[in-house]
C-alpha cells in the first residue's frame, strides 16, 4: 500500500491546497486588488467599513506617546487614526505581507501629511520581527482571514504586546439572523465578484474575498483560538448583524 501523505493543507477560499502554496495566491489576490482597494470597500460595504474602523479606534483607550502596531495595515485607514491618538511623541508601525498595499498605505498617508510617527515594515503576522513584550496595542483589520496559520498568527501578536497590552481584530463573520445572513450571501455571491469585474476588472480576486469570508471561523471559535494563545477577557461586538466582528483581548 502507498504511503498516506502527511502534506499539510488549508483553505484558499473553497478550494482546498498545500499550506505553502496560500500565501502567494492570497499575495496576487491583493498585487491584483490594490489599486481599487479602496473604492471597492467603499462600495462593497456602501462606506459601513468606515464606522466599522471608527469603532474599533473608539476600542483602543490609547494614550499620547505609546507605541501601537497595525497589521495588515492594506492602505492605513486604522493606522491613519492610530497616529492621531499616540500622537507626535508616540509611533505606529504599519505593517502588511504584501509590499503594493503597504506601498499604497505609506503613499497615502505621506500625501496626507501624516508624517514622523508612522514606519512602515513589510511583515509577516505569523512570523512579527518586533521584540517580544513591545507594542501598547495591537490591531487587525480584514487581514486575519488570509492568514494561513491562525493560531501562529494569534501567538505572534500575543509574544509582541507589552503585559496589559491590547488586541482588537476587527474582521467579516458570521450573521446571527438567518434573514441577515441570506440576504448577506445573495449580495456576497452575486453582487460582489460582478462589482470586482466592473469597477477592478477582476473577477476572480472578488470571487476569492466572498468565500474566504465564509471559512473564517465564526465568533465563538475566534475568541477560544484567542482564549487558546493566551488572551484574556476575550470579548467581541457584533457590528451590522454579525456581518463583521470586533474581537478584543488583554494580555496580562
Amino acid at each position: 500500500m502507498p504511503a498516506k501523505s502527511h502534506k499539510k493543507t488549508t483553505h484558499f477560499g473553497y478550494r482546498e491546497i498545500p499550506s505553502e502554496e496560500k500565501a502567494p495566491l492570497v499575495a496576487e489576490v491583493f498585487s491584483s486588488v490594490a489599486p481599487k482597494y479602496d473604492l471597492m470597500n467603499d462600495l462593497m460595504s456602501f462606506g459601513l467599513h468606515r464606522t466599522w474602523k471608527r469603532f474599533t479606534l473608539s476600542q483602543t483607550d490609547l494614550r499620547p506617546g505609546q507605541c501601537v502596531l497595525d497589521v495588515a495595515s492594506g492602505t492605513g485607514d486604522l493606522a491613519k487614526g492610530l497616529a492621531k491618538q499616540v500622537g507626535k511623541h508616540g509611533k505606529v508601525i504599519m505593517t502588511d505581507i504584501n509590499e503594493a498595499m503597504l506601498s499604497i498605505g505609506r503613499d497615502r498617508l505621506t500625501d496626507q501629511g501624516i508624517l514622523g510617527n508612522v514606519e512602515c515594515v513589510q511583515a509577516d503576522a505569523e512570523n512579527l520581527p518586533f521584540a517580544d513584550h513591545y507594542f501598547d496595542c495591537v490591531t487587525m483589520a480584514f487581514g486575519l482571514r488570509n492568514v494561513t496559520n491562525k493560531a501562529a498568527a494569534l501567538n505572534s501578536l500575543f509574544r509582541v504586546l507589552k503585559p496589559g497590552g491590547k488586541l482588537l481584530i476587527l474582521e467579516f463573520s458570521h450573521p446571527q439572523t438567518p434573514v441577515i445572513n441570506k440576504l448577506y450571501d445573495f449580495y456576497s455571491f452575486n453582487i460582489i465578484p460582478k462589482l470586482g469585474e466592473w469597477v477592478a476588472q477582476d473577477h476572480s480576486s472578488y470571487q476569492y474575498l466572498v468565500e474566504s469570508i465564509r471559512m473564517h471561523p465564526n465568533q465563538e471559535t475566534l475568541k477560544a483560538m484567542m482564549l487558546e494563545s493566551g488572551f484574556e477577557e476575550v470579548t467581541y461586538y457584533n457590528l451590522s448583524g454579525g456581518i463583521v466582528a470586533l474581537h478584543k483581548g488583554y494580555k496580562y
